[in-house]
């Protein structure tokens, strides 16, 4: 089936137009500064980017912008919209009552709507990207897919906080974790890559500017790093991951800042960016740790240092690890960062091949002969996952 995908920002959004049996991608696209003045960049392999000034003022127009282009006779890849089957759409946030994708209906926005609390900047946006959809395309099946869905399955050990029961019981305060349909993919992946064995146990490390560790015990979710919203964890591009609640309340009493502030703080201005004082990308990193930058160095080791820790806390809980997984931005393209980061695991069985993992943006066991522990880099797929699931619920 031809599918859609839409990943609905609040001011952008990010769309794949996609065949989910083979994975072939007709086109892809990013909408900008919507309700600004609107830019549109519009890929199809073989040819030259496209880039267009659009009015933007909702994502009504940038939807129509969308579809408008992929029917263009010379820029676009279809004849008619009804060429496209149906629409996948990433939501954030689905809370307790998405266990896995569905169909939208109006009982799905509304239990969408009621997880804005949880996912406040994101889900919002989603809605906005359905909406538009619907009322432009209102025969057309749109399914949502969540990113908290994969996580669904942890026990309660792993979910719940040792605060007042309560506050899970009337408020919904646990653990969800994200990054869930990369985790999904990468994890099947592996469980493929290892001969499909009745059972595994594998660690996905989903590193990016953004970033998530997930323990999979026979390809279900069993932990993961990420907590009630995506500040949880350990250090990120501008994420702070976990910290002492102490430090927000010395800090506001020290400053004057409110909650606002303090959250802003951690998730805009901490992570590596926040120890270096030079950036959040870890290119930049690199660069900067060359050239003799102590804290540069420093936000590098403090990254590394607490992936190691979530790898070894997670082969602990599930006792043992049948093969580690790296993905996303940094996992499928730092060949230092994997280097850096299996140095030390020895002790858990995992003996890196350095020659093997002189690569980047590959599906490829980079693994020595000799490990006893299975290490995978594999380029994570989102899109595919999304239209996958689309195409599924939208035969039924």
């Amino acid at each position: 089936m031809k599918i859609l995908v839409i990943n609905a920002g609040s001011s952008s959004l990010k769309y794949q137009f996609m065949d989910s049996d083979s994975g072939e991608v007709f086109a892809k696209g990013l909408c900008e500064r919507i309700g600004i003045d609107g830019k549109l960049t519009h890929k199809v392999p073989g040819r030259d980017d496209v880039k267009n000034d659009i009015a933007m003022p909702t994502h009504n127009e940038a939807i129509q912008a969308v579809l408008d282009i992929m029917v263009d006779p010379q820029k676009g890849v279809i004849a008619s919209t009804d060429e496209i089957d149906a629409v996948g759409h990433r939501v954030l946030h689905g809370g307790a009552a998405f266990t896995e994708s569905c169909i939208i209906d109006d009982k799905c926005i509304e239990a969408i709507k009621k997880c804005i609390p949880l996912g406040p900047l994101h889900n919002p946006a989603n809605l906005m990207g359905i909406e538009a959809c619907q009322k432009i395309m209102p025969k057309t099946p749109q399914v949502a897919v969540f990113d908290t869905a994969f996580h669904m399955t942890m026990p309660p050990k792993a979910y719940i906080y040792a605060i007042p029961y309560e506050y899970y019981e009337k408020d919904d305060v646990r653990r969800y974790g994200f990054h869930g349909t990369s985790h999904r993919y990468v994890s099947a992946r592996a469980v493929d890559m290892l001969g499909n064995p009745a059972h595994s146990k594998i660690i996905c490390c989903h590193l990016g500017n953004g970033s998530s560790l997930s323990a999979c015990i026979d390809g279900k979710c069993a932990d993961t790093s990420m907590g009630l919203g995506p500040l949880a964890g350990f250090p990120m591009g501008t994420r702070s991951g976990d910290v002492d609640a102490t430090i927000l309340e010395y800090l506001m009493g020290r400053y004057g800042y409110d909650i606002k502030e303090m959250l802003n703080i951690l998730n805009k201005k901490s992570g590596v960016l926040g120890i270096s004082g030079v950036s959040s990308d870890f290119r930049d990193l690199d660069d900067a740790a060359a050239k003799g930058n102590e804290r540069a160095q420093l936000a590098l080791d403090k990254f590394i240092y607490e992936v190691k820790k979530f790898i070894g806390a997670y082969t602990t809980a599930m006792g043992g690890v049948d093969a580690i997984v790296f993905t996303a931005g940094i996992g499928e393209n730092s060949i230092d960062m994997r280097e850096k980061i299996c140095e030390g695991l020895e002790c858990i069985g995992v003996k890196l091949d350095k020659e093997k993992n002189n690569v980047r943006g590959k599906e490829v066991d980079v693994s020595a002969a000799d490990s006893k522990v299975k290490v995978f880099v594999i380029p994570t797929n989102e899109e595919l996952m999304i239209a996958m699931d689309t195409a599924s619920l939208a035969k039924n």
